[in-house]
């Protein structure tokens, strides 16, 4: 594994698993002999409800002798730095360095997915590690003062990304990778603009964020899409500041290099800036009259995640939306008809076919051709299903766990969305590389035989999938 990669390592398997543990209520000096016993500078406080804290060597020098305390009369509670940092071992080791920074802490417990302690991960285990990481990074962004700094930090993401690229890094780690950067500069972003110019700011609404950014699976910043989603009763006068500072913020967003998006779908315009109320008002107008614009919109919307701000109004709208189309299913096979109306290039003996003439000769679009298919298509099986959170991978998993797609069709179909997000990334960099805002074209002549035939197989999964949803939504009834 390259040094880089290791960043993007679960925690789970760097962690040290053998965690000398003691009951919170036991005698300190107890503890001080077992730290001593086996050379141990830590040990882990448990009840049965799991970790509850930690004493460290540190503590007994701080908090025990220099204070001129009697360690016979304490106990690890009486010392003990509670409550615990935790983090979870399915996490990535670069989150761990970023969490240790931000509290200042040396060592992080970690849990498995029912809480339970099974691991412990010290700053010094991974301080070799430290140079170039995205932790680094996303501790840069913490601490940013102004947007100017943030539109630095913003180029450095795009930096970073090029320079992991040629690590090896598998795509689906560094699209995460790129999402909670892009979600830290952002939500910092929206930390300075409150504090420097809107204090008096209602805390009543949210910040969300829809599409790709939705998703998480933006690749390098294209354009932005969001909204903002406030209380029904907010009052004349609060509904003004939140405009004016709808309109700031994405104007510095702007600013710091996040161009604005084509079609408008931006908080700063009034359409998408509503009420709870309002917006199930929108959604139910979207979802009865499925025309091509109404399901583009309410595709993009459906993919809301809240960046900012009160996360029970995403909550209530999904809720919503999952209770609307339960009622109503022609809008989920309408979105369906959408999807495989747009064809895979390929040729009428199986190659992949490149545009002919024009500026674009030779190119394909990556998205067009295959990204958006399992995107909306799988994003429509997810919402008949109730599936509302997640990514595409997240969705495609909930789908093979509930039987809708067979384990095997499941895992095809996410090693061809994983490896057009590769591509996709790559004529991104390459539109860098010459001089060119990122693009999703990929000259074909940038394949050697081996990618052209994964490209091959991956656009004739397409195929297939398109396929299943004719099948799915029994498109044939519709025209479709």
């Amino acid at each position: 594994m390259a040094a880089d990669n290791v960043f993007f390592t679960p925690v789970g398997k760097l962690a040290r698993r053998d965690v000398v543990t003691c009951s919170a209520e036991q005698p300190l000096v107890e503890v001080a002999a077992t730290m001593r016993e086996h050379g141990i500078s830590s040990v882990v406080a448990c009840d049965e409800g799991g970790p509850v804290g930690i004493v460290t060597d540190r503590d007994l020098r701080n908090k025990v002798v220099a204070q001129g305390r009697d360690p016979r009369e304490l106990r690890v509670s009486d010392i003990m730095n509670s409550p615990l940092v935790t983090i979870a071992e399915s996490d990535y080791l670069f989150e761990a360095l970023f969490l240790m920074s931000r509290r200042r802490i040396h060592r992080l417990c970690v849990i498995d997915a029912h809480g339970e302690l099974c691991g412990i991960l010290t700053n010094s285990d991974v301080l070799r590690l430290q140079s170039r990481s995205p932790q680094q990074l996303m501790l840069e962004i913490e601490e940013a003062g102004s947007a100017a700094e943030l539109k630095v930090l913003h180029r450095k993401v795009e930096e970073l990304v090029i320079h992991l690229v040629g690590t090896g890094i598998e795509t689906q780690d560094l699209v995460q990778t790129v999402a909670h950067l892009n979600d830290r500069i952002l939500a910092r972003l929206i930390e300075l603009v409150r504090a420097e110019r809107y204090p008096d700011l209602t805390e009543r609404f949210a910040f969300v964020v829809l599409g790709s950014e939705g998703r998480q699976e933006q690749t390098l910043v294209t354009d932005q899409d969001n909204a903002i989603v406030h209380a029904d009763d907010l009052t004349p006068a609060e509904l003004d500041r939140l405009r004016a500072f709808s309109i700031d913020l994405i104007d510095t967003l702007i600013s710091i290099g996040v161009p604005p998006c084509s079609g408008g779908i931006m908080a700063k315009n009034d359409i998408w800036r509503r009420s709870v109320s309002e917006w199930k008002g929108v959604l139910d107008k979207w979802l009865g009259t499925p025309t091509p614009d109404n399901i583009l919109s309410g595709s993009m919307f459906f993919d809301l995640r809240t960046l900012h701000g009160d996360g029970s109004y995403e909550r209530e709208l999904k809720a919503h939306i999952t209770e609307r189309l339960r009622a109503n299913k022609i809008f989920l096979a309408r979105s369906a008809a959408n999807v495989v109306g747009f064809k895979p290039p390929l040729g009428f003996f199986g190659g992949v076919v490149a545009e002919k003439k024009g500026p674009q000769r030779g190119t394909i679009d990556i998205k067009k051709a295959g990204i958006f298919a399992i995107t909306e298509g799988v994003k429509a099986m997810a919402l008949e299903a109730g599936i509302v959170d997640g990514g595409t991978r997240q969705r495609i998993l909930g789908l093979a766990q509930a039987g809708i797609l067979r384990d095997q069709q499941a895992a095809d179909l996410a090693a061809a969305f994983d490896f057009l997000v590769t591509l996709r990334l790559r004529a991104q960099l390459l539109a860098l590389e010459q001089g060119r805002e990122p693009s999703n074209r990929l000259p074909l002549d940038h394949l050697n035989r081996s990618e052209n035939g994964r490209l091959k197989l991956a656009l004739e999964e397409v195929k297939r999938f398109q396929g299943f949803l004719r099948s799915r939504f029994q498109l044939a009834q519709m025209g479709g």
